[in-house]
């Protein structure tokens, strides 16, 4: 979310591989080298360089086509005149999301007003395959570090319904703004230690309230809404399971996901508890589609093995839509930082960007981070294809 990063506590600390570790990645990277270098003496050809490495790939051919793309590109008007600009560097790209936030400092605020909404309102009605995506804090003075005891008597409020009005009001400003398909990410990191809206405190009392709120909103005429349950990847305060509020109360399964810690690597990020991986089969346990609402860059700075890898997970699992945070430090587009991965994430969004045949055997190793960061990548994969004689 934007405002908050760098985020507090554990999960701000990067912790560098020791020296012996460093050297078994290097002895592994020059092996792999050999090897290769085997195969093409052998007969085959390497026709790839750095690639993105792990797990299933899609067929030749096969795109995000059916996934709706978007940034948040900011959190009024200007946000929805970004889209355009944003489209336009990317050469054309189909961007079908549109991704603001509610301030979280007042319910006055919360429960917005026409004037915010109709920027939005307008982009959305243009075209009906675009999502309009909201995040909606559980809580005013949602920022404000409020501390664990008041966060707790503020759920058993919400529990009793104290704020179901602020909620139905919201509603009816959707409604009439004639946005009453919203997708709603809801109480978003609620797993974490940043927000008013936070579980931990209280993780009985957050889902009753979750589902008051949900129960509120939909009462309100002619809505359509969605209700997307987005936790930040990884355990933090709480395994965000235990927060999880019920499959008649969540439409879709999100995970807000950054290139920082828990976890030394995307493979980490994948298989970690409560990691991508367990989304993905949370989700499909409950046949519910998943979404990210939030990626990006962060702790490890222009990571473009990071940019392709997550553009890879995102190709596989088709999510209902993802919107990358696009500011600095996550961002590609309006952030100069990032030049590496913004190259990554321009010509895999571009209209008609094709990827390299996996039906070709591939191979990766892992050049550690000291020799990875001469060559600009850490993994060296080479896919093969048997030459031809003459």
């Amino acid at each position: 979310m934007p405002h908050r990063h760098p985020r507090p506590g554990r999960t701000g600390r990067h912790r560098k591989p020791a020296a012996p570790a460093r050297r078994r990645r290097l002895t592994a990277a020059c092996a792999g080298a050999v090897v290769a270098g085997a195969l093409v003496a052998g007969g085959a050809l390497a026709t790839g360089t750095f690639g993105d490495g792990g797990g299933p790939r899609p067929p030749d051919g096969a795109g995000s086509s059916s996934v709706a793309v978007g940034a948040f590109l900011g959190s009024g008007s200007d946000g929805v005149r970004r889209i355009a600009e944003l489209r336009e560097w990317l050469g054309g790209a189909d961007l079908r999301v549109g991704h603001t936030y509610l301030p979280g400092d007042t319910w006055e605020r919360i429960e917005s007003d026409p004037y915010f909404l109709r920027p939005w309102a307008e982009w959305r009605r243009a075209d009906p395959d675009r999502l309009f995506v909201l995040n909606v804090p559980m809580q005013a003075r949602n920022e404000a570090g409020v501390p664990d005891h008041e966060v707790r008597e503020l759920l058993a409020q919400g529990a009793r319904g104290r704020f179901d009005h602020h909620f139905r009001t919201l509603a009816g400003h959707l409604v009439s703004a004639g946005v009453p398909d919203t997708v709603i990410v809801l109480g978003w990191e609620m797993n974490g230690t940043t927000y008013t809206h936070r579980c931990a405190p209280d993780p009985r009392a957050w889902k009753a309230y979750w589902r008051r709120i949900v129960g509120a909103m939909r009462s309100v005429d002619g809505q359509r809404f969605r209700f997307d349950f987005a936790p930040s990847r990884g355990r933090d305060a709480i395994g965000w399971t235990e927060c999880y509020p019920g499959d008649d109360v969540v439409d879709i399964i999100g995970m807000d996901s950054y290139d920082q810690p828990p976890g030394e690597t995307f493979d980490d990020q994948v298989n970690q508890p409560y990691g991508l991986r367990h989304q993905v089969e949370f989700a499909a346990a409950r046949g519910k589609p998943i979404s990210y609402p939030e990626w990006g860059l962060f702790r490890r700075g222009d990571n473009a093995e990071y940019m392709r890898r997550m553009l890879d997970w995102i190709e596989e699992q088709k999510p209902l839509y993802h919107t990358i945070s696009d500011y600095c430090p996550h961002g590609v587009w309006r952030c100069e930082e990032n030049p590496r991965s913004s190259a990554v994430f321009r010509e895999r969004m571009k209209p008609g960007a094709s990827r390299p045949g996996r039906n070709r055997p591939e191979f990766c190793v892992d050049l550690g981070r000291w020799l990875g960061g001469w060559f600009g990548d850490r993994r060296l994969c080479v896919t093969l294809s048997w030459a031809r004689k003459p």
